[in-house]
């Protein structure tokens, strides 16, 4: 297991180290310059940023992912305007300048296509039907990795509070990362009057994921709970007498419930939800009676090309997908990790209409 760490830790940090190299060979091209000083620049800042972060020291981790974004928008712009070299001005009188105004052209739109699929979320419909009877349809409103704090508040909040007013939905599910860490933010901007608002018939529920368990899940359960919402550790309710919501904390929490003993507490005769923050455990789950699986937590990748990554390390790592008779929904979440920049994913909403086997 350790090898394999190392393993990967070298593979990252040969990943960064050739994202460095590319974006500085793409800023000599684009201010044409000795190539040399540029190279020793690049590396000297992205390699201190990325030590004092590492060593908790001056910069947090938000720093380190802002940096490798504008590494890599620079790489994306070099490759756009190689492509627009081969196609389209190889002959052109003025080709040099004409692509490096458009290599600015797209280093620009980048971050701001990017901050735009991050703050502007997307609401998605689907409807699934169960294998057990359930007495009058239920429409779910779901919402995982909202990441409330710096750079997600108030507004963010808002706007999920009139999403699900305007869907109608019966219930709220949020399957973990409610908080970026810790509340700070979240008690410093007054949050919490924004989320009071955040409110549906048969309730608002919520669990714990990786980043709500770094030590301030005491706080993250509290704030949450002052807001009406009920947070399931290791729980399950029935709602409306007719459909069992089981949720459990992230697998951070080594203390948690196995599966079956959290299925314990319901009846598998009535249609059962989990919400479970990782999609990892699907393929076990999916032997068990369990109906709908709600998760988040890969987020889609969140910037390409790491949904490529997540594609390949997880069993279901984004959408819908039914295996035996369990429904998965795995959303690339409301919200951001680091920084407010979504390449290749969006920010979402999904709205869930679950009907009943006819009898």
């Amino acid at each position: 297991m350790a090898g394999k760490f190392l393993w990967i830790m070298a593979a990252v940090l040969l990943s960064v180290q050739l994202l460095h190299y590319g974006a500085a060979r793409a800023l000599v091209w684009w201010l044409g310059v000795s190539r040399r000083p540029v190279l020793w620049t690049v590396f000297l800042i992205g390699n201190t940023i990325i030590l004092l972060s590492s060593l908790r020291l001056m910069l947090s981790p938000r720093w380190v992912a802002a940096w490798l974004a504008l590494l890599w928008f620079a790489c994306l712009s070099a490759g756009a305007v190689l492509l627009l070299n081969q196609f389209a001005f190889r002959h052109h009188p003025q080709r040099r300048r004409v692509l490096r105004i458009a290599a600015a052209a797209v280093f620009l739109a980048l971050p701001a296509w990017s901050v735009y699929h991050a703050y502007v979320p997307v609401v998605r419909h689907i409807s699934i039907t169960l294998d057990k009877p359930l007495t009058k349809p239920l429409r779910i409103g779901m919402a995982a990795d909202t990441h409330w704090g710096v750079l997600a508040g108030k507004r963010q909040i808002r706007t999920l509070a009139q999403i699900m007013q305007r869907e109608q939905a019966d219930v709220i599910l949020m399957p973990g990362d409610i908080m970026d860490d810790n509340t700070a933010a979240y008690e410093a901007e007054n949050m919490h009057s924004e989320l009071l608002n955040l409110r549906a018939p048969l309730g608002v529920y919520a669990t714990l994921g990786n980043h709500d368990l770094f030590g301030h899940q005491q706080q993250i359960t509290q704030a949450l709970q002052r807001a009406g919402i009920r947070v399931l550790n290791d729980e399950a309710v029935l709602l409306d007498g007719r459909v069992w919501v089981a949720g459990r904390p992230d697998k951070l929490d080594s203390q948690r419930l196995p599966t079956e003993r959290l299925l314990a507490q319901t009846n598998a005769k009535q249609p059962i939800i989990l919400l479970d923050h990782r999609p990892d455990d699907a393929e076990a789950h999916a032997q068990m009676p369990i109906d709908i699986q709600l998760s988040g937590h890969v987020h889609n990748g969140q910037v390409f090309p790491l949904n490529l990554l997540v594609r390949a390390l997880n069993r279901i790592h984004y959408g819908y997908e039914r295996i035996n008779q369990t429904h998965f929904v795995v959303t690339s979440g409301y919200g951001f990790w680091g920084v407010p920049l979504r390449l290749g994913s969006q920010a979402e909403v999904w709205i869930i209409d679950v009907n009943g086997k006819q009898p």
